[in-house]
């Protein structure tokens, strides 16, 4: 049985610890191989190699990052479809998700090969006289990125080919459920000219988050996760002096005004809510219909959904398995406890029959009216394929319900109301918003990142802000000294 091992200065490195564990098939339930899990020696040997390659990279010229970077991006282009089958393989998703999560993560790629102009500073030439004031921004040194197990790929790369093309140093960890994904961009790396040591993998749990959070060669941490493990990685990486931007959960909702098309509100929460098995921090999970039209639209959605098939994402059903077996439990007692707080489940996605293994772990889509915001399948995040509806009269009340939840990642309303839909966008308060776009995901050159609960830190994901993330600006000001300049002044010297 194969080991995921980790990747350090270049190439594969074993570490000292003895601990490993399990990767599974979700869609068979088998076992396919153990992944290294690192004691604090072998974390801090992978910090240690990232942090050697440093000063190099932060020297090599923005010329030369650049053609690695291209090569990487057409590298990746031509192979994408290996990586898909190996997040397919440990993620569990559909093939067709797996390559358009592929596709997502590269156009930040493609964004980091812009890093010249990105990078480009400010002059000011005789700002006083013979004085002259220039801007740049520098790398940080080497970063961590802490990715979850719903999008091996795409979610690191909303920030290694930023945090790389910067000049900095990386460090990734990955969720140990879907390893090998990692590995496979490392080599990838590599093949496309990457020096040693600049792009890093450590695998491990808590002990080897707590080592890139408190060791003081790690500069910044990108997280993104569960609300709870945000909050604390944000709070511990800060107490240790750390830049951090820590990406939380959510509880998406989806607005339905009577002047909608139903036809295309129903289209867009059952590929918002059941994509991924909704296992996705933008997915809809709440559908918030106002006025008459719930009835209507619950009886639409129902009938979409009824035709999704769930099965082995290698042979093209609609949607995949969950995560675990005791994730998919978890998401199976929430419609529980739902329907015993007097919910109505429409579509039971809990014996649902799937075209896949007879211990894969499987749950089909499931739609649930007539739900409450005291309901726990209200409150929390479920991260998993449950549409929850609740219905209210007026959009006020609607708004009012959005703007009280805890999170504040992604939001959306259906509307032919142009006005309605910019007094939403004015008033909502949730960090990415749709106007009949069901899952508001900005493209690289815009940024990602959510409000309240959803973030913790002052930047977002990739864009501008990712790039003001990995790097720090520096300002010189500069005079070439001649005769005229002596004497003393006790002044400012540039207010001349």
């Amino acid at each position: 049985m194969r080991t995921v091992s980790h990747w350090s200065g270049g190439t594969f490195f074993a570490g000292t610890s003895t601990d490993t564990a399990p990767v599974t098939n979700p869609a068979t339930g088998i076992v396919t191989g153990s992944v290294a899990l690192a004691n604090v020696q072998d974390a801090r040997a992978v910090i240690d190699a990232a942090e050697s390659a440093f000063p190099a990279w932060r020297d090599t010229s923005l010329a030369k990052r650049t053609t690695v970077l291209f090569t990487f991006r057409e590298l990746l282009n031509a192979r994408k479809g290996e990586l898909a089958e190996i997040i397919t393989a440990e993620h569990g998703k559909v093939l067709s998700d797996a390559l358009g999560e592929v596709s997502r993560g590269q156009e930040v790629v493609e964004f980091a090969c812009g890093i010249a102009h990105l990078l480009k500073g400010g002059m000011t030439e005789n700002a006083s006289t013979n004085i002259d004031v220039a801007s740049f921004r520098q790398p940080l040194g080497p970063v961590a990125i802490i990715s979850p197990f719903n999008f091996p790929a795409m979610v690191p790369m909303w920030f290694f080919p930023l945090a790389i093309a910067t000049g900095n140093t990386v460090v990734l960890k990955p969720s140990e459920k879907v390893p090998t994904a990692a590995l496979w961009i490392a080599q990838l790396w590599a093949e496309a000219g990457l020096p040693a040591g600049v792009f890093n993998v450590l695998h491990g749990d808590k002990t080897a988050v707590d080592e890139l959070l408190s060791n003081p060669a790690i500069k910044a941490i990108s997280f993104v996760g569960s609300t709870p493990i945000a909050r604390y990685v944000y709070t511990t990486g800060t107490a240790n002096g750390k830049r951090v931007q820590a990406l939380g959960g959510a509880k998406n909702h989806a607005i339905v005004l009577p002047d909608a098309d139903l036809n295309l509100a129903a289209d867009a929460m059952v590929n918002a809510g059941f994509g991924s098995a909704g296992e996705r921090c933008m997915a809809i999970s709440v559908l918030v219909a106002v006025g008459d039209i719930a009835d209507t639209l619950v009886t639409k959605i129902a009938e979409r959904t009824r035709t999704l098939t769930t099965g082995d994402g290698t042979t093209n059903p609609d949607m995949g398995p969950l995560i675990t077996q005791a994730h998919r439990d978890k998401v199976a007692s929430y419609i529980d406890t739902g329907e015993k707080d007097g919910a109505t489940v429409v579509v039971d996605g809990r014996t649902v029959q799937a075209n896949g293994g007879p211990d894969g772990f499987w749950l089909g889509p499931t739609l649930i009216d007539h739900v409450s915001t005291d309901m726990s399948i209200y409150t929390d995040e479920i991260f998993g394929p449950a549409l929850c509806v609740v219905r209210v009269d007026t959009y006020d009340q609607a708004l009012h319900l959005v703007n009280a939840s805890p999170y504040g990642n992604g939001t959306a309303i259906f509307t032919n109301d142009g006005g309605a839909a910019r007094r939403f966008h004015n008033d909502i308060e949730v960090g990415m918003v749709g106007i009949n776009v069901p899952v508001p995901v900005p493209m690289a050159y815009y940024s990602f990142g959510g409000w309240k609960n959803s973030l913790f830190g002052d930047s977002h994901a990739h864009g501008t802000e990712g790039i003001h993330f990995f790097t720090r600006g520096k300002v010189v000001t500069t005079r070439w000294l001649d005769p005229s300049h002596g004497g003393i002044n006790l002044g400012f010297p540039e207010n001349n």
